[in-house]
């Protein structure tokens, strides 16, 4: 069995590049969602009027990796304090956000958010949005497995323990 996580914080190069190296997941593939243009690009979603993020859907096997562990591995990879940037990258298509699928994945999503709030980690407030999937469309070929393709890429991402 199969699932899915959708999520966004910051460039999706750095995000994949660490999530595909975690045990129980299966496959990576970064893309745009949470905007209403039909069939993004990244120079669309690049000038921040499409409403998408760069985000990452992450198929994992629950039996190996829960979907909780997943949105906390998430929230130590990117400063989820920071309005719709991370690093130098700036704009809303660079916001942090969870695109559950179902209640079970919102309220855990919500569960792990609060966690991460309650834990001083932070001293500013987590801006992490929480919302239903909607359609995710794949980046072009060049963006995916981007860092492994490029290993002195850019990223902006590293585990923050």
């Amino acid at each position: 069995m199969m699932e899915t996580a959708i999520l966004a914080g910051g460039c999706f190069w750095g995000m994949e590049d660490l999530f595909r190296k975690v045990p129980g997941v299966l496959e990576t593939t970064v893309g745009y969602t949470g905007g209403a243009t039909p069939n993004p690009t990244y120079e669309t979603v690049s000038t921040g009027r499409t409403g998408h993020t760069e985000a990452i859907r992450v198929r994992f096997d629950p039996a190996r990796v829960s979907y909780e562990d997943l949105i906390r591995f998430f929230f130590r990879m990117h400063d989820p304090t920071t309005l719709n940037q991370q690093g130098g990258d700036r704009g809303t298509q660079y916001r942090s956000a969870i695109f559950f699928h179902g209640e079970n994945q919102k309220t855990a999503a919500e569960r792990v958010k609060n966690e991460v709030e309650r834990s001083g980690k932070w001293s500013g407030a987590v801006v992490t949005e929480i919302a239903p999937a909607r359609e995710f469309y794949p980046a072009e070929d060049y963006h995916q497995n981007y860092l492994e393709k490029n290993p002195n890429g850019y990223t902006c991402h590293f585990l923050r323990d």
